[in-house]
């Protein structure tokens, strides 16, 4: 049924082509609208005749889910519109911003549900068993885990976080009626609340899967780093050209699915001709362009090479090493004067020492120092996953 639908109403085309993405949120909107629209009805239903506060709280969980599912709509309606003066890099980021509306709502209800089932654990209610609410609830999971597999083959197929999210939230809605449905039974053989215990059990297992969806939602709209993967593919594509000596300080700016732009630093040695480098960096910058769909921004760092500088580089490293053990350095000079020698380099350490930037600086020039050579360093972070 997944792939007759993407079939039918899906064109095709890459994940990144704005129809293709359009129309797979156009297909999960508007298969969640419906479907949760007649969960909410019949959950509705079975929990007024059953009086259980679990079943209803599972039917307005449904009904957030058919809200969130307009908002997927919208949000991919948005998020397909081309570039304009306001918005020059797109409007990609939308898609985000409407993932992370729905791990907010899925939140939202998990909390209200809570709310409700303690009530109900207080001060409990006798429910009403009967085969009839049993099967709205069997076919509800049935719909469900149908709706989680869909959800993900979209998502898998456009790489789409609030569709990741909404497939999340099927799972967990499945796994929530599940509860339900085994405390509607168990509850006519015991007077133990188990109504308001399942309804708290699945409000919690629901509020679990909204923060879940929340992390995975914010990190690209507060900015991630770019996947060692693409990094490593980008670090070799550049190392491809003699005149490149190193790259660093690779910096991923995402401004939604399709649209992205990478900076990085590379250095070249400082004796080389400024107009031949120039049009090297422009080559690697179409290169990356065509061969990942980046656009790249390339800042060139005039090294220095020979021996003098090779043992300084050794110097360095070692001085960045007794800091950090997995740190780099990179943009190393060395300046020769009657006052004697002098080095200036970036030394990227790990997050998370139990040392400032200021002390891992002077602790590394310390140790240059050591060696009759002054120092001046400069702490960087990493900025690849």
């Amino acid at each position: 049924m997944s792939e007759l639908l993407l079939k039918l109403f899906v064109p095709k085309g890459d994940a990144d082509d704005p129809k293709v993405r359009g129309a797979c949120g156009r297909l999960s909107g508007i298969t969640g609208i419906i479907l949760n629209l007649v969960l909410v009805a019949g959950k509705l239903a079975a929990g007024l005749i059953s009086a259980s506060v679990a079943i209803i709280g599972d039917a307005l969980n449904n009904l957030s889910d058919a809200a969130s599912s307009v908002i997927t709509l919208v949000g991919f309606r948005l998020a397909g519109k081309k570039p304009d003066k306001e918005h020059p890099f797109g409007h990609g980021r939308i898609e985000y911003v409407t993932g992370l509306i729905i791990s907010v709502v899925i939140i939202f209800m998990a909390l209200e549900l809570g709310r409700s089932s303690i009530e109900k654990i207080i001060a409990p209610e006798q429910t009403q068993f009967s085969w009839l609410t049993a099967g709205i609830l069997i076919a509800a999971i049935a719909v469900k885990l149908w709706m989680f597999y869909f959800n993900r083959k979209v998502a898998k197929r456009i790489d789409s976080q609030s569709i990741k999210a909404t497939a999340t939230d099927s799972l967990s809605d499945t796994v929530a009626t599940a509860v339900v449905l085994a405390a509607t039974i168990c509850g006519q053989y015991t007077d133990f609340p188990v109504d308001g215990v399942a309804g708290l059990a699945v409000a919690l297992f629901i509020l679990k899967a909204g923060i879940s969806a929340l992390k995975e939602t914010q990190a690209p709209l507060l900015g991630r780093p770019m996947s060692r993967e693409l990094a490593q593919k980008i670090d070799s594509l550049a190392m491809e050209h003699p005149d490149i000596l190193g790259v660093h300080d690779l910096v991923y700016h995402d401004y939604g699915p399709g649209k992205a732009i990478v900076s990085f630093h590379v250095e070249v040695p400082a004796d080389s001709d400024l107009v031949t480098i120039h049009s090297m960096i422009d080559h690697i910058e179409r290169e990356i362009d065509e061969k990942f769909g980046i656009e790249a921004v390339i800042h060139m760092d005039p090294v220095c090479s020979g021996c003098i500088c090779g043992e300084m580089r050794e110097i360095a490293e070692s001085a960045a090493k007794a800091v950090d053990p997995s740190a780099t350095i990179h943009d190393l000079q060395v300046e020769n004067s009657e006052q004697g020698t002098k080095v200036y380099f970036d030394m990227v350490i790990s997050f998370g020492l139990d040392i400032t930037d200021e002390q891992a600086a002077r602790k590394a020039e310390d140790f240059i120092k050591e060696r009759g050579i002054d120092a001046e360093i400069r702490v960087d972070h990493p900025l690849i996953d």
